[in-house]
């Protein structure tokens, strides 16, 4: 086992759902010695996910919508309590709905922008001070492969759209904050077995979907997270403002 974070702590949201990327993230900086921070909107997730961290290493859990930037300040504010700080933040809360251009109500693009993109500015903005007290650190955002190719599986337009503008907010700031020690990626992934397609996910739609990858198969979760690490680690310590593809050849450009 590798142990690149030892002595660092990191925050991710999203991470409550079992079968979910930011669970499987925060177990695996865990498991390399990061204070591992998370949040999610699901208490009884939120408890038995720091309750697995908690067996590895220090961690707490916090209740917390990424759409609430209050919520999110206070978040921050109790892990530096804690911990003393911020060195990494990883961006993973996301939503999708499967709903065509026509039908989708503004109600439902509301939800799908603000938890995607919105949730992921304002939880980066509490942040960054939080890491700049530290000298710096790494920002790692969940984009995907819908917001470079315009969608095509269960991510439609307004999931498009908000993953597109990650991967634009991620070039941004990294401009910004790069000079100040922080760098700011972001992964683009393809279709992942989690859960957060639902019932759409059969096992013979992961395998059509596989057929239309160069690796014949959809990613896991591992797939992911080593991506992840990656960019959160010093290994990667001169790339900044970079989206990484993680699709099995599925999209090149």
């Amino acid at each position: 086992m590798q142990d690149r974070f030892t002595n660092k702590v990191a925050l991710v949201t999203g991470a409550g759902s079992q079968r979910g990327i930011g669970r499987a993230t925060a177990l695996a900086l865990a498991k390399e010695g990061a204070s591992v921070v998370i949040t999610d909107v699901v208490p009884e997730s939120v408890q038995k996910v720091t309750e697995e961290l908690q067996k590895i290493g220090p961690a707490m859990g916090e209740v917390a919508d990424v759409r609430d930037k209050e919520a999110m300040r206070r978040v921050v504010r109790s892990l530096t309590d804690r911990f003393g700080g911020l060195d990494i933040l990883v961006n993973v809360a996301g939503l999708t709905r499967p709903t065509t251009f026509l039908d989708i109500s503004e109600d439902e693009y509301d939800l799908v922008l603000d938890v995607n993109l919105k949730g992921t500015f304002l939880t980066t903005q509490v942040a960054v001070p939080a890491m700049l007290q530290r000298g710096g650190g790494a920002i790692v955002s969940l984009s995907s492969v819908s917001g470079q190719r315009g969608g095509g599986v269960f991510g439609s337009s307004h999931y498009s759209a908000a993953k597109a503008g990650i991967m634009g907010f991620t070039k941004a700031i990294a401009r910004e904050l790069t000079p100040r020690g922080i760098r700011v990626n972001c992964v683009a992934p393809s279709m992942v077995d989690t859960d957060i397609a639902g019932d759409l996910l059969t096992e013979q739609r992961k395998a059509e979907l596989g057929q239309g990858t160069l690796m014949g198969r959809i990613a896991n979760v591992d797939d992911v997270v080593k991506c992840i690490l990656f960019l959160a680690s010093d290994e990667s310590s001169y790339l900044t403002g970079v989206t990484l593809d993680i699709n099995g050849g599925m999209h090149m450009h």
